[in-house]
């Protein structure tokens, strides 16, 4: 019998996909990573963030593990807290330090859910491997998933091909409500479990009391980038991102305004008010390219932030391995440090890091 492990969250996609390929005749089994060590931070207070209660990661365990005796397959655990460490986590502060917003979900599936996790789940003498992503693949190449809303092919885009080989993404054919529906009808803990938000190892914490144990915080200017008077007092770089419009720290005034960029070597954060021209952009530069598809095409469409919109762009090739993705109509908010995403109607051909943000051929001041 083809056994297949299945990477299971404590959510109730992994619960469902684990279900489906039981139902689909093969031997199913769990593994379930523990990546981040939830009890060594501290929140605002400095008191531990956890208080009395259990730690969200050992309660995902615990409805891992519930959800597992429902299907009656035994269930793994397996600790990567030093790798992610070494390969995500790092990076994610190194990023932050640079006044740039990394995407740690990227590389923890590049380097954690389809590197570690696969070596493991062989050494458990797997067929092949499976997730609850929202995907699909079909000869060799990444799809986006049926359910364009839960679509995850984004945070897939860093791995590379081989990666993808005996992969199955069960639900990557399903809309979410179906996914939760199924899970209902057949008794599952998780049914109506809300879908984790935010980055994986911070959970439900103040975020930037989060960032405190690592990153020193640097309060500096916030400037009017229009007429570069100051208009108030920004807590650190790293707590703010370009676009970001709640919780800026201008005190009396009302009109709305938005992060649009920032001056690391100055300590500066630029804000600019209503729908402004600084915060749009036509071209990025994107750095650690990495293409899934055999494909390179000169003209797709990419995403820039999960979620958001797709568009179309011109793709020239630099003879570094950069790409200098141009979109002349102009998008809002593109983000040094986050993925754009490259697309082909619904396959996912890869993605690439922006590093530099351009309009009308000029390098943007303020990021």
């Amino acid at each position: 019998m083809t056994k297949v492990i299945v990477g299971m969250s404590g959510g109730v996609d992994s619960a469902v996909a684990a279900y489906l390929l039981k139902k689909e005749g093969y031997q199913v089994e769990g593994l379930f990573m523990r990546n981040w060590d939830s009890t060594i931070n501290n929140d605002i207070e400095g008191n531990p963030t956890l208080g009395n209660h259990i730690c969200p990661q050992e309660q995902d365990y615990n409805d891992a593990l519930e959800a597992c005796k429902i299907l009656e397959i035994p269930l793994h655990r397996v600790d990567f807290i030093k790798e992610y460490w070494d390969y995500v986590f790092t990076y994610f502060l190194e990023e932050l330090k640079k006044g740039r917003t990394p995407n740690p979900d990227l590389l923890c599936n590049k380097y954690i859910k389809f590197d570690l996790f696969k070596k493991e789940a062989n050494r458990l003498g797997a067929d092949f491997i499976a997730t609850g992503h929202y995907a699909k693949t079909m000869d060799g190449n990444l799809y986006r998933g049926v359910d364009r809303n839960k679509d995850q092919s984004y945070f897939l885009a860093m791995i590379k091909r081989e990666q993808l080989e005996n992969v199955l993404f069960p639900i990557g054919n399903f809309e979410k409500k179906i996914v939760r529906t199924i899970a209902n009808e057949i008794g599952l803990n998780v049914a109506q479990k809300k879908d984790s938000t935010g980055i994986c190892f911070i959970g439900e914490r103040n975020y930037q009391a989060f960032i405190k144990n690592y990153l020193q915080p640097n309060p500096g200017p916030i400037l009017n980038v229009e007429t570069l008077e100051r208009i108030g007092t920004h807590t650190g770089l790293m707590n703010y991102t370009i676009g970001q419009r709640r919780n800026v720290g201008i005190s009396g005034n009302e009109k709305r305004h938005y992060v649009c960029g920032k001056d690391v070597e100055k300590n500066i954060l630029y804000v600019a008010f209503g729908d402004s021209h600084y915060l749009y952009s036509d071209a990025c530069l994107v750095e650690n390219v990495n293409f899934i598809s055999s494909k390179r095409p000169i003209s797709c469409t990419a995403k820039f932030r999960y979620r958001g919109d797709d568009y179309p762009v011109s793709l020239e090739y630099m003879d570094n391995g950069t790409i200098k993705v141009c979109y002349p109509e102009g998008v809002k908010a593109v983000t040094p440090g986050q993925a754009c995403v490259f697309y082909l109607e619904e396959e996912c051909l890869g993605c690439g890091i922006i590093k530099e943000i351009y309009k009308e051929n000029k390098k943007l001041f303020y990021l």
